[in-house]
């Protein structure tokens, strides 16, 4: 174990709780299952007890995933804990992660609970999870803000009641990077029985140092398992981004002594299929995954490049999965071909009526584009309307007029509950005027907070990608639309939006 770094990657649960980032089972699914081709060690799934939506999640997961632990979360108690092992039930290999806070700060003012009382439950948890499985996961939330003292006192606890990992969450990212490494190592120094549990790290990035307290707690602290989403997705400024931690230690190897089992080649992908399917873009200048990451627009740099790549990239760009990856699909292309180029992005479908409305739709695509990407499969079936029987709103049609010196007016047919509705206003511009008719039908009352768009390939003919994020009532959603008409993508990706706010899915925020 002493020269293997585990990867333990919470996306699908950590990264979820962004606002707005929350998916669906299918599209939770076919994350998992890139993360699976990752050869990722760990997925957190999901937090079980929070909702039945999430216990489903949890339960599909653990029953498609062979290769990957699977693990839920749960806060310390009997019940959370219950449900979390019957989730994982038909899991190859099943892992239960509870928590609880430490530190004197969420005691009193969270929890309302003395230190005692902490201790003893923590003790109870695990002991508890360890009835129900064999791999049971502790965390100490907000751990490093905690007394060492009495941090010490509950970890000791916690590998004796069957501990197999022990995690010490930044849960605030309050860290700095020599400060964490050097409260690790006096943790597993202090704590007698410290060799009979691997010690994990799972840092937040409010302060920008996610990747680098993480990195110091591997070398210093000797943690051998590291807590990571993919492009850092997760609240507030993110978590530790998985390709960093990866590609850090693998480039530097000669540093940090370590192996990790991750597939690089599959990282570009699993960072696409996140980006798309929650709307998050990942910027251009992003380390590993960034547009611009092997990019060189100096002469300088270009002219060392073509002499010797060594000279300014450290890493090749087809190593984590970057290429030239047009598809040889057209509008001539069969049913079959279509079906296969799906399975190798990682995209399954478990009712063939999906396939065939995702076949059609790509038909419809391939008449508009004469260059179909990957970029743009992953998109069209990230659209929820591959799902019709799900939708509240679907889009049908939609016609704008936009010219210089006059008002734009949109008129808009969509679906609300399989019956067609007209609607139309008019805006600022094309965008705005569509999407208040589509506002003026159904009345929503939500708060658009976020509006972005973003080319899915690098020409003037590629679809667009929109990312629309309402706000109501407390909740905070994204819809994803995709068009190689902008207009058509934003409508598309408000109505998804709207779609995610009338499901109504129950989340009780977590966080390890």
């Amino acid at each position: 174990m002493a020269d293997k770094l585990i990867i333990f990657d919470t996306t699908l649960r950590d990264g979820e709780q962004s606002p707005g980032a929350s998916m669906t089972r299918d599209e939770k699914l076919r994350i998992a299952r890139q993360l699976e081709r990752l050869k990722v060690d760990v997925i957190e799934a999901g937090f079980a007890a929070s909702s039945n939506g999430d216990f489903e999640c949890v339960q599909a997961i653990a029953n498609t995933i062979k290769d990957s632990t699977v693990c839920s979360l749960s806060r310390a108690n009997d019940r959370d804990i219950a449900r979390a092992a019957e989730a994982l039930k038909g899991a190859n290999s099943a892992r239960i992660h509870t928590f609880i806070a430490t530190s004197a700060l969420h005691m009193e003012k969270k929890l309302r609970m003395t230190p005692d009382q902490v201790f003893e439950q923590a003790k109870l948890a695990v002991r508890f999870a360890k009835n129900l499985v064999s791999d049971v996961e502790f965390s100490p939330e907000d751990g490093y803000r905690s007394d060492p003292d009495f941090l010490c006192r509950v970890l000791e606890a916690a590998i004796n009641e069957g501990a197999t990992t022990l995690n010490i969450p930044d849960t605030v990212g309050y860290a700095i990077p020599e400060l964490y490494g050097e409260f690790i190592k006096n943790l597993r120094e202090r704590i007698p029985n410290s060799d009979k549990a691997v010690w994990s790290v799972h840092c937040h990035n409010d302060l920008g140092m996610a990747v680098a307290n993480s990195l110091a707690g591997v070398k210093i602290g000797g943690a051998r398992q590291v807590e990571c989403t993919i492009n850092g997705l997760g609240e507030r400024a993110g978590n530790c981004s998985l390709e960093e931690i990866v590609m850090a230690v693998k480039t530097r190897r000669d540093y940090f002594g370590l192996d990790v089992g991750i597939d690089t080649k599959q990282i570009v992908a699993a960072s696409r299929m996140v980006s798309q399917t929650t709307g998050f873009v990942v910027q251009p200048n992003k380390a590993v995954v960034g547009a611009n990451a092997f990019a060189h627009a100096s002469g300088i740099h270009q002219d060392g490049v073509l002499k010797a790549r060594d000279t300014y990239e450290i890493m090749r760009a087809e190593d984590v999965g970057w290429s030239a990856n047009k598809i040889v699909l057209g509008k001539l292309s069969g049913r079959n071909a279509f079906k296969q180029r799906l399975q190798d992005l990682g995209v399954q479908f478990d009712n063939e009526s999906y396939i065939n409305t995702a076949f059609a739709k790509f038909k419809e695509l391939a008449d508009r584009k004469s260059e179909i990407f990957d970029e743009d499969i992953l998109a069209l079936v990230s659209d929820e309307a591959i799902t019709p029987e799900r939708e509240q709103y679907g889009f049908v049609a939609l016609s704008q007029r936009s010219e210089t010196g006059e008002q734009p007016f949109a008129s808009i047919v969509i679906t609300v509950d399989g019956a067609e509705a007209r609607s139309q206003a008019s805006g600022n511009g094309p965008v705005d005027a569509s999407l208040k008719a589509i506002e003026a039908h159904v009345k929503s009352g939500a708060e658009m907070v976020l509006y972005s768009v973003n080319a899915i390939s690098g020409s003037t003919e590629s679809q667009g990608e929109v990312t629309v994020r309402l706000q109501n009532a407390g909740r905070v959603v994204n819809g994803v639309g995709a068009d190689p008409d902008i207009v058509v993508a934003s409508a598309k990706a408000y109505l998804s939006a709207l779609n995610k706010l009338h499901s109504k899915a129950d989340r009780v925020a977590a966080q390890g």
